[in-house]
């Protein structure tokens, strides 16, 4: 087991969900905690969460983790804050919404892309040297249920997911054959009751990108229907796997449900997939 009192955390995508839990549990084990986040209302608002349970006051940053350039600063401002870092938790990501890819224009794919994908890749390049440095560090990068299973209509999504699920795997095996004592855990979560859904639609308006009918259904079902767990509770079988040193963390019992199912069922799974959207979202009108 490891243990978490005195660490530095590292948490990206902290202003809401599973990240500002993670940075809230990880807190009250008694880390010293650096969150970031794109928004800066929701930042404060984890900031002073954090504050209210620690006696070491959070490291809040803004930042957009697809820019390179700011993960690097951001990294070294972390490490000169605090001295060191030992943990970084790659949490930052966003859904995207529900788009063919006949309808999903080439800058939102970009997009997904470069926050979902580049803000891992970033964020682990970047806090690495001070995570090996560290001598006890350790990596935990979100992925989802759904870098096990591709659904329809979520091709930008679903490519990253899988997408970090392989860096991820990669940087496992290249850590252990080098030798280094950093440990790595790849987290899997089912459907979490986060604003990741309706987060997209929310950027689209922003954005003046128009939304379809179905878009927002889907949408208003995924959150009525599948996003059930509590995001505090995601965040503390994150913290009690990475205590326990665990390489791979499955959230939920539709993310365990559907690991199983495309390992026995590699073929005819997509079918059983099918026939679950359409009893779930129904035909579209």
């Amino acid at each position: 087991m490891s243990s978490i009192e005195g660490k530095v955390a590292v948490i990206t995508g902290a202003g809401s969900g599973i990240g500002r839990e993670i940075a809230l549990a990880l807190a009250r084990a008694g880390a010293r905690v650096a969150i970031s986040d794109v928004d800066e209302e929701r930042l404060a608002g984890t900031a002073a969460l954090v504050n209210s349970v620690s006696v070491v006051p959070a490291h809040a940053e803004l930042l957009d983790v697809s820019d390179r350039f700011a993960m690097k600063d951001y990294a070294v401002s972390v490490a000169a804050h605090f001295g060191a870092v030992n943990q970084i938790y790659n949490n930052a990501g966003i859904a995207g919404g529900s788009v063919s890819v006949l309808d999903c224009d080439y800058e939102m794919y970009e997009r997904i892309v470069a926050i979902n994908l580049w803000g891992v890749i970033n964020g682990t390049k970047e806090f690495l040297p001070y995570v090996m440095a560290s001598c006890d560090g350790h990596v935990i990068n979100i992925s989802s249920l759904n870098g096990l299973m591709a659904q329809a209509s979520m091709t930008g999504y679903c490519t990253t997911k899988f997408a970090v699920r392989g860096f991820t795997e990669s940087l496992r095996a290249e850590l252990l054959s080098s030798g280094s004592p950093v440990r790595v855990t790849l987290v899997h979560p089912g459907g979490i009751a986060t604003n990741i859904a309706t987060s997209a639609l929310e950027d689209a308006e922003r954005e003046g990108r128009e939304i379809a009918v179905e878009q927002r259904r889907r949408a208003q079902t995924y959150n009525e229907k599948l996003l059930k767990m509590k995001p505090d509770r995601a965040a503390g079988i994150i913290v009690a796997a990475v205590r326990a040193n665990r390489s791979r963390v499955l959230i939920g019992k539709d993310a365990r449900g559907v690991d199983v199912l495309v390992r026995l069922l590699p073929r005819t799974h997509p079918r059983l997939v099918r026939w679950w959207e359409r009893r779930t979202f129904g035909t579209p009108s």
